[in-house]
């Protein structure tokens, strides 16, 4: 008895945690050669603001790499993930940039679904001021 109900708990999970990224990628915006989102400074060090270990490949990041974590229904769009995967960032005044997907940037924790969480060597690249924190964007797949 005792196994049927841990059973019943854990396929009660799954099924939660499969609903919660079916919503999650319905809130971020599609993505087009222009995708409009809030770019937002993210430490990707151990120590960092980013907390643990990137999602993609569980290792941390130094800031001075160009990467970034992906609001969730970005990271996962269609079923398919852009872990590792290159993205082209434009600023609104068309600098431009190409980062590495390294890390999620959790919806359903408090991230927005329109959000790119960059490393500062992001910003630096882009001539953009780190103490701002979030400034418009848009961004394409690579």
């Amino acid at each position: 008895m005792a196994n049927a109900k841990s059973l019943a708990a854990v396929l009660v999970l799954a099924v939660l945690a499969l609903l919660q990224l079916m919503v999650c990628a319905r809130h971020s915006p599609a993505v087009s050669a222009h995708t409009p989102a809030v770019m937002t400074l993210n430490g990707f060090e151990r120590g960092g603001s980013g907390g643990g270990a990137a999602e993609c490949d569980g290792h941390f990041h130094s800031d001075g790499e160009r990467i970034v974590a992906l609001s969730s229904g970005w990271l996962r769009l269609d079923g398919t993930r852009r872990c590792n995967r290159r993205i082209r960032i434009t600023s609104r005044g068309g600098r431009s940039v190409v980062a590495k997907v390294v890390d999620e940037c959790d919806s359903s924790r408090g991230c927005g679904d329109n959000i790119v969480d960059s490393s500062a060597a992001v910003w630096k690249a882009l001539g953009l001021d780190t103490d701002v924190g979030r400034v418009p964007v848009t961004w394409s797949d690579a």
